[in-house]
Parts: structure tokens; C-alpha cells; sequence
């Protein structure tokens, strides 16, 4: 596969490598993909923003020059900011101040994140030196922002942070320093609205849930005229290379995520019609695996996604998958294991070769439907 190496989150000449449940490999355009799915079906995206989590600076007790990734966070729990209401204020300025309250992420403060030593995204991940040698306590200096290093995390390059200040001040300094992580394959310097997908919302995301690249409005209309439902949760997007073999080997980090209600009433919904449940993206799998129980239910609510899907797992919810191409050697890769057999992935791994497609967050993408699939019946 060709490393796709312009930031275009769809263009007209993108691809798709569909395998289907017998393991019939075929290939199409990727803008065809809604032509795939049945009526009663549900499709489910990540609407997840991704944050500008690449942060230059310096290790203040040496002065080294560092670059911080940030890479998880402990829960999406949410607090409200209020506009402070001045006494003068006539009421229409008061209900425009409470209109103007701003949303924040209870946890801004604190994150996981790999430290790299001097360079940028130009030098591959994997060339990346060290950051100094580092300590508990130790302060990062980050354009505007400042943390402390409150952990080391079993590897020289993962550390637990806490940023310094007022939640709206970590946010303005991220906006205003921070730029989105990027890798070697992409020469040019990645502008944020490169890295959001059409339905991005909360920014919690640490790199994009790049299957979502595959949507725009048109086909979310196409789908509805189809009488293919849509949905969508949010799931903290994690980083996909730290450099380190034995660090990536630990990927995915976990991942918080929260399912809405009306997500997991439409997965009831698919269910009762007997359609299938469509992932856009590995971390719709496995937020939604998380969740579900023995009994595949997927309940409302908050969780977050600790587990790794590979060949041994049984999926309880997830029917298909529409993701990007990923190389054998991927945590994505492996999650595809839970869907196919490894001949199938074998042969459709050629196939991708023998035909040129484009890999990583802006290449192209594939169809996989899960082997012996059994429709599930439930209550009314």
C-alpha cells in the first residue's frame, strides 16, 4: 500500500475493498459505500473533535527542547462555565450572558501524553529521539501553557500530566500553541479543519476518527432515503504511534466514550427490524463492545473502552465495518481480526497491495462484514 500523503478527506478518486461475510473480496468506489447497506440497518460514527494535541517547548530543569503529544484522558465528564451575570445588566444582556456559557471538559487538566525530544513531525515517529530524562515534578513550559509531570508511566516517553491554570486558559492556550499530531507521511504542516470530519463536535479526540473522512451531508441524506438509520457516539480517538515497538505494542491506550440515548435506542431499533449495526471507524467497535453486555444491549452512559479486539474476541453488537486500510502490524489491523479469519485479511491485504491503494488517515478505505453473522432478535 501507498502511504496517502495529501491531507483530502475525500477525494473523488477514493477507493473501497469490500469482504463479505463468505469472504468474497471485490473492489468499488469508496462514494458507493451507502449502496452497501439495507434498509433497517444502522450506521454509527464517532462525532468526536480532534484537538491541536501536539505541543512545543521546552523541560524547564534542563531547558531541552521537547514535543508533548497528548494522548488520553481519564473520562468525558462535562461542567459548565456560566458567563458571570453583571449587576447593570438589563435582561436581555442577562439571558444573552447565560445563552453564552461555555462548555468545558471536566478533565482538561489532567492527560496522558508521549514526550518526544527535539524535532517535529517532518523526522519519522519511529527516528524520534528521547525527551530528557524525566521526573515527577518536572515542569513542561508550552508556549502559554504549563504542566507538571505528575507520573512516569513505565516508558521513558509516557507520562501522566497536569496543566497548570484556569480550565478556559488551558483551552485557549491548546487553540493558540497547539497544532493537530502529524507523521512524516503528510509533508505539509496539517491545519485543524484538515483533521476534523464533517460531524465533529466535542473536541476530546487526540487524532482524527479518520473513517469518518467517508461522510458528508449527502450521504447521510442518502442513507435516510435508503431507510439506513444514523447515529453517533463519542469516543476519545487515541494516538495511533508513539515511535517505541514495546510502547505501541500497548496500543490503544484506553479510551473514555459516552453513548447517548438516542444511539442506543436506534441500535434497540435495528435490532426489533432485524438490520444490521454499522461501524464507521474501529472506535465505534469499541466503544460499543465496551458497552454491551452479554446479552448485546447497549446501554446509555459513559464508560471507558480498556479492552483489545483481536481474533479471540466475540463481538456482541458490531455486524460491519467501514475503516481505513491499516498495515498487519496495526492495533486497527488487529481489531479486523475479530471480523474475518486471518486468510480472508491475508487475501484482502494482497488485494490492497496488488492494486495501489492508500493507507493511513487520508487513503482509502474497506468494507468488512463479520463472518457467521447471527441477527439477533429482541423484544419489541
Amino acid at each position: 500500500m501507498i502511504a496517502a500523503h495529501t491531507p483530502v478527506q475525500r477525494p473523488r478518486d477514493a477507493r473501497l475493498l469490500i469482504v463479505d461475510a463468505s469472504g468474497r473480496i471485490r473492489h468499488s468506489a469508496r462514494d458507493a459505500f451507502v449502496g452497501l447497506l439495507n434498509p433497517h440497518d444502522l450506521a454509527i460514527a464517532n462525532d468526536a473533535a480532534t484537538l491541536p494535541a501536539s505541543l512545543h517547548g521546552r523541560h524547564a530543569p534542563s531547558g531541552a527542547v521537547v514535543e508533548v503529544r497528548l494522548a488520553g484522558r481519564p473520562s468525558l465528564a462535562l461542567e459548565f462555565e456560566r458567563a458571570s451575570a453583571r449587576p447593570r445588566q438589563s435582561g436581555s444582556e442577562r439571558v444573552a450572558a447565560e445563552a453564552g456559557r461555555s462548555l468545558l471538559t471536566a478533565d482538561v487538566h489532567r492527560f496522558v501524553a508521549v514526550v518526544f525530544g527535539a524535532g517535529d513531525f517532518r523526522t519519522r515517529t519511529e527516528d524520534r529521539p528521547l525527551p530528557p530524562k524525566l521526573a515527577p515534578g518536572d515542569r513542561l513550559e508550552l508556549g502559554p501553557l504549563s504542566a507538571t509531570v505528575e507520573s512516569l508511566l513505565d516508558h521513558p516517553r509516557l507520562v501522566s500530566l497536569r496543566f497548570d491554570g484556569a480550565a478556559r486558559d488551558i483551552w485557549a492556550g491548546l487553540a493558540t500553541h497547539g497544532r493537530p499530531i502529524q507523521y512524516a507521511h503528510v509533508p505539509a504542516p496539517l491545519a485543524l479543519w484538515d483533521v476534523w470530519t464533517p460531524i465533529a463536535a466535542m473536541p476530546v479526540a487526540f487524532e482524527p476518527p479518520s473513517a469518518g473522512f467517508v461522510l458528508d451531508w449527502a450521504s447521510i441524506r442518502a442513507m435516510h432515503r435508503r431507510g439506513v438509520a444514523f447515529a453517533t457516539l463519542t469516543l476519545a480517538a487515541g494516538i495511533s504511534s508513539t515511535g517505541d515497538p514495546d510502547l505501541d505494542r500497548r496500543l490503544p491506550f484506553d479510551e473514555p466514550y459516552r453513548i447517548p440515548a438516542s444511539t442506543a435506542a436506534a441500535i434497540h431499533e435495528a435490532r426489533r427490524q432485524r438490520g444490521r449495526i454499522v461501524a464507521i471507524g474501529t472506535t465505534v467497535v469499541r466503544a460499543l463492545e465496551h458497552a454491551a453486555g452479554r446479552d448485546g444491549v447497549v446501554p446509555p452512559g459513559e464508560g471507558v473502552a480498556n479492552q483489545r479486539l483481536g481474533p479471540a474476541s466475540e463481538l456482541r453488537v458490531v455486524d460491519a465495518i467501514l475503516s481505513g486500510t491499516h498495515e498487519p502490524d496495526s492495533s486497527h489491523y488487529q481489531l479486523l481480526r475479530a471480523f474475518a479469519d486471518d486468510v480472508t485479511l491475508a487475501d484482502a491485504t494482497a488485494a490492497l497491495e496488488a492494486s495501489g491503494y492508500r493507507t493511513h488517515e487520508f487513503g482509502d478505505s474497506v468494507f468488512v462484514e463479520r463472518r457467521n453473522r447471527v441477527v439477533r432478535q429482541v423484544a419489541a
